[in-house]
């Protein structure tokens, strides 16, 4: 919604609104797609169909390069833009946590609502578990928020970390993105006969 919240004052209802339009078009396309689909998502780790993977790397280039296009033609002031604040212990615990639930239940939050969309019931039922999930963490892990926050560091972007600046580093990630596409176009011909 940058373009318009830059230019003009927006309802809180309008911006609601908004983001229920988008949110139905992100899940329509998902779909569209196929990724409402265990088995196109399953296939990621089969490495005979990285589609998934693909599409992940084109938004996260596609909104870096955004970015920085626009906060270098002054649209945008990249100092404004909220940075969640780093905790690689809760990376790590938590990138786990995904992980294991992605290859058990063959979804990620957002594919399982476009496929609860749909009809399909094991949908519904990975959605069951992520509020049966967070409601257990929520109810007997309410200390473990204040251990992740000490030791969360705000403010840390990958260009600072390496001390590259953050045109060439996003040069250089598109580079290392394509390549990275490149190597999975080849995972997916030696392993294509995986495919069911």
């Amino acid at each position: 919604m940058f373009p318009l919240s830059s230019t003009m004052e927006l309802t809180q209802a309008t911006t609601l609104g908004l983001a229920l339009v988008i949110g139905l078009g992100f899940g329509f396309f998902l779909e569209k797609a196929g990724f409402g689909s265990t088995r196109k998502l399953a296939a990621v780790f089969y490495f005979y169909d990285m589609a998934v993977v693909k599409v992940m790397f084109t938004a996260i280039v596609t909104a870096m390069a955004g970015i920085f296009i626009l906060s270098s033609a002054g649209a945008l002031d990249f100092a404004e833009l909220y940075i969640e604040p780093s905790n690689y212990p809760a990376a790590i615990i938590g990138g786990i946590v995904f992980g294991v639930g992605f290859i058990v239940g063959g979804y990620c939050p957002g594919t399982s609502l476009a496929a609860a969309a749909t009809g399909k019931i094991d949908g519904w039922v990975f959605i069951a578990g992520i509020f049966i999930g967070s409601y257990a963490y929520a109810e007997f892990l309410s200390g473990f928020d204040t251990w992740l926050a000490a030791s969360a560091r705000p403010d840390v972007t990958l260009p600072s970390l390496t001390g590259i600046p953050m045109g060439w580093f996003v040069l250089l990630f598109i580079g290392f993105l394509a390549l990275a596409g490149w190597g999975m176009s080849l995972a997916e011909k030696k392993f294509a006969g995986l495919r069911p």
